[in-house]
């Protein structure tokens, strides 16, 4: 989340009430923050705390430097715009979701949950899209279809060709896999498809059911023990669906000599550098995110069973296929299915952001009601919606100021909710309701929002009665209001002030220059002997191509060559770096196990950069320059006092 990027530093302030006996380490413009408030801070961002003088000083001068912008925001009315408001409420809501639940049937789900990601379900699925608000008669046109496609499967015909027929599943993948999903455990599908997978015998088709992607039936296939967590790294060669015959064979013969290679004794890290096309794995040595029971991230069938079938670390696979290409797999680490109260915490917060998490309100508004005295006054104050809904309802052109009259509906904890509170709701809720009778209609929305308008209200009491939330809520609203303090002040003026920028440039122009470059194109090699030949070739002619090379180089092998061609900066460049550079053909020669043959255009000597070679790195030291003069004037405007007497007591204290 972008907000909290720039929270790495204080991402656990909390607004703890002050105590009496709780000293002050500093104030800004008369609020104070507390020993308490700083030490939580402190010890939250720094899991080996030290808290000897130097430590608390340096430390404070970042949080006084948060402090400040913090402050500056809220001087300026950050936290009053419409747009941050917004965003913070959405914020809050999901922040909110974990203490509005019923914590014994929430329970029950983590055990649900362990229990699941213990066992591993295969299933195939036909899906026939709808739309969440779709009207009774696409409804029951989606679920009568897929009536009829059960009906097929179970006098005989093979699920996949059904879901591939014409008038199948809607779902895409259905070309490629026949509805087949794969194994999977307990948070890698949406909780209403995972139920009906968990609760589907072996070998049984479901009845249709509905998430919000549509309506769908299921067969499961098989279920096992569930293989674990797994960590792997892979080296990828790609195709890609469109990849003519010509290509998938030459991805082919290049995974074969990789794998060759690292057989041989070649360096894992150095070929995945040199060969990988995952861009996204290629700089951590081929590491991918852990997969497996426990995770949400899934990985194709083949790549999955190819992975767990290594069983030491460090070992590697033979070339697999799959549909994104050419794989070689080395097994990181892995770990079988932890015990239920390892995992137990882990859990619990996946519950809590789940979709599963819903279930639990309808009880736990329940325990509200007879928590607060509910009161349900609704039956007569109700009577005037049924009258005076009509079709303008349905497309969004019905108005809540038609009525007059403000009757209670129900009392919660001595506060009445109103018509007039219900009216806004409907009318704004138009989408949430299929077109029906207006009692039904009615009772539909009043259910809704009377449940909406119980939580509501137990939200608005989070703060008071959990610290903990309240912190969180502070911890959001600041991320807000300081992102877009930060993108008005410093990063976006850096960019859109072009003359600023420009004058920033001139007057540091010294800073950007260029080292000694060559202008060249370097052929880097498997081996001396192709070295030697690759020399032979250009030496001969000085108009062979770097392209007439390397077919005739690569010919039997896709890793004998690769070649670049660039304006080299030798201090940047270590396998150029420390050697003497003329014009012309250089002597082969071998660096860190390759061999090298470097043909030089230009010798191109230290020199200043223009404006726009500059740009880039200009534009960060122009936010950097912004950010510490904008400092500097908030330093002046806001007034901080440290008590440095309460900060060093925190080091004796410990």
């Amino acid at each position: 989340m972008k907000h909290l990027i720039l929270l790495s530093i204080f991402s656990c302030l909390s607004l703890t009430a002050v105590a009496q006996k709780d000293p002050v380490v500093m104030s800004i413009d008369g609020k104070p923050v507390t020993q308490t408030e700083f030490l939580q801070i402190y010890t939250k961002n720094n899991p080996n705390p030290s808290f000897d003088k130097d430590s608390l000083d340096r430390y404070m001068e970042l949080f006084q430097v948060f402090k400040l912008k913090v402050a500056e925001a809220e001087a300026l009315g950050y936290d009053t715009l419409p747009r941050l408001k917004k965003e913070l409420e959405g914020y809050k809501k999901q922040l909110a979701l974990p203490y509005l639940i019923d914590s014994v049937q929430n329970q029950n789900m983590v055990t649900e949950a362990y229990n699941r990601t213990a066992t591993e379900v295969r299933c195939s699925h036909i899906l026939i899209k709808l739309d969440p608000n779709a009207s009774p008669k696409d409804t029951l046109a989606a679920y009568n279809r897929l009536l009829g496609l059960k009906a097929r499967i179970e006098k005989g015909e093979d699920f996949a060709s059904v879901a591939k027929s014409k008038n199948g599943s809607e779902d895409p993948s259905v070309v490629n896999n026949g509805g087949d999903l794969g194994y999977f455990t307990a948070f890698q599908m949406v909780y209403p498809f995972e139920e009906k997978a968990y609760n589907t015998p072996v070998g049984q088709v479901s009845d249709p059911f509905r998430t919000r992607f549509g309506y769908h039936i299921l067969k499961v296939t098989d279920k096992r023990p569930a293989r674990g967590t797994i960590r792997v790294a892979h080296i990828m060669i790609a195709t890609g669906r469109e990849a003519t015959q010509e290509t998938r064979m030459n991805a082919e013969k290049k995974i074969n000599e990789i794998y060759d290679s690292l057989v041989a004794g070649a360096a894992w890290d150095k070929m995945v550098s040199a060969y990988s096309e995952d861009a996204n794995s290629t700089k951590k040595a081929g590491e991918l995110p852990a997969f497996g029971s426990g995770t949400s991230q899934r990985m194709v069938l083949e790549f999955e069973d190819a992975a767990f079938a290594l069983k030491e670390v460090g070992q590697i696979s033979k070339p697999v296929k799959t549909q994104y290409g050419y794989h070689i797999i080395k097994l990181l680490e892995w770990t079988p299915v932890k015990s239920f109260e390892q995992i137990r915490r882990e859990l619990q917060a996946k519950v809590n952001k789940d979709e599963r998490s819903k279930v639990t309100q309808d009880s736990y508004v329940q325990k509200l009601k007879a928590q607060y005295n509910y009161q349900n006054k609704a039956e007569k104050g109700l009577e005037w919606f049924v009258k005076n809904l009509d079709s303008n309802y349905y497309v969004g052109k019905w108005k809540a100021s038609e009525l007059k009259s403000n009757k209670t509906l129900f009392v919660l904890n001595g506060q009445k909710f109103k018509q007039q509170e219900f009216a806004q709701y409907v009318e704004k809720n138009f989408r949430s309701v299929r077109k029906d009778n207006n009692d039904v209609v009615v009772k539909q929305l009043y259910q809704q929002w009377e449940k909406t308008a119980i939580l509501g209200y137990e939200e608005s009491l989070l703060p008071s009665k959990y610290p903990a939330f309240k912190a969180l809520v502070q911890e959001y609203h600041d991320g807000i209001i300081l992102y877009e303090i930060m993108q008005d002040q410093v990063w976006n003026k850096a960019v859109k002030d072009t003359a600023g920028l420009r004058t920033f440039f001139n007057e540091n122009r010294s800073k950007y220059a260029w080292t000694e470059r060559i202008n060249a194109t370097v052929y880097e090699c498997k081996d001396e002997l192709i070295a030697v030949q690759v020399y032979g070739m250009l030496l001969k002619s000085d108009t062979i191509t770097s392209k007439n090379v390397i077919e005739v180089i690569n010919k039997d092998s896709e890793l004998n060559l690769k070649v670049r061609m660039n304006k080299f900066e030798l201090k940047q460049t270590p396998y150029l770096a420390n050697r003497n550079w003329t014009t012309g053909l250089n002597p082969v020669y071998s660096f860190d196990g390759k061999w090298y043959v470097v043909k030089v255009t230009d010798v191109l000597a230290p020199s200043q950069k223009e404006f726009a070679e500059a740009k880039g790195l200009a534009t960060s030291d122009y936010q950097t320059y912004l950010e510490k003069k904008w400092l500097e004037a908030l330093r002046s405007k806001h007034q901080i006092v440290i008590n440095t007497d309460a900060l060093y007591q925190l080091g004796k204290n410990q």
